[in-house]
């Protein structure tokens, strides 16, 4: 296997390229066939290929991302070279003049627009983000933001934002270091102070119920950085609840249908029968 050597900083571009690519493809065919479709990472840099391949099949998509982090360095303002920290810059067509041609990455083109995207959790953010995120108006809320006005208005206000104007597919990018590193130890970038539980729950919850969502990722979940058993099932077991609340679990409890409350009638030819 040939050494994947760096370009311009950026750490392994034809790696995580190549697999990105791979990754568009299934995508873009699961969700051609009528799929709701849940990807699994890995760290936040897959998301290139998903949404990618997600806008293949719908160019009018809007993305929801839930992260710690705003991962839309560019190569020239990341300051670890890492593709984790990259992946909205290849996607936004604003920042097209500001991406150099990274091998790997010919398959993909921007294909998202600033006024399409919404992020929430932010509490870690570069210099050269902050900038992107002021200079091209990217609707974001930071965990202060969360404080502020409360999860139940974060919602509204992102919902409207990318909803207005017509309902179109979601695509929701959850990166499990969004919750607090208490409930999501497992994962490789924690920062302090994130979403609770019922916050992120919520999240899910409110995109469910529009009825858009059409992908979803869950990354950075990763076993190897658990401090031990309890930290790894506390993470991975958070990831299923974000993943299966998504999908429609309630907090209600679950529970199939019931169109009438039995009668007593009713109960007593149960138990003959």
């Amino acid at each position: 296997m040939d050494i994947d050597e760096p370009y311009m900083g950026v750490k392994s571009p034809r790696s995580v390229g190549g697999a990105n690519m791979m990754l568009a493809g299934a995508v873009s065919r699961a969700v051609g066939a009528g799929h709701t479709l849940v990807m699994l990472g890995g760290d936040h840099s897959l998301a290139i290929g998903s949404v990618s391949g997600h806008a293949q099949q719908c160019p009018d998509l809007c993305l929801i991302w839930v992260d710690a982090h705003a991962d839309v360095n560019t190569p020239m303002t990341s300051p670890s070279g890492n593709l984790h920290g990259q992946p909205v810059a290849f996607m936004l067509k604003e920042l097209q003049d500001k991406m150099p041609e990274i091998p790997g990455f010919s398959w993909t083109k921007p294909f998202l627009s600033s006024r399409d995207l919404v992020y929430i959790g932010l509490r870690d953010v570069d210099a050269g983000e902050h900038h992107i995120l002021k200079n091209l108006g990217i609707q974001y809320f930071s965990m202060r933001d969360i404080d502020r006005l409360g999860i139940q208005r974060v919602m509204e206000v992102t919902l409207d934002h990318l909803l207005s104007r017509k309902s179109r597919p979601i695509h929701l990018s959850f990166d499990i270091d969004a919750f607090d590193p208490l409930l999501a130890p497992a994962t490789g970038t924690p920062v302090n102070g994130g979403l609770t539980y019922r916050e992120g729950i919520y999240i899910t919850e409110e995109i469910h119920n529009t009825g858009l969502l059409s992908v979803m990722d869950m990354v950075e979940v990763n076993p190897l950085l658990g401090a031990n058993h309890e930290a790894i099932q506390a993470t991975a077991s958070l990831a299923v609840d974000v993943i299966a609340s998504s999908l429609g679990q309630s907090r209600e409890g679950a529970h199939g249908a019931m169109d009438e409350i039995p009668t007593d009638k009713d109960e007593t030819e149960q138990l003959r029968l």
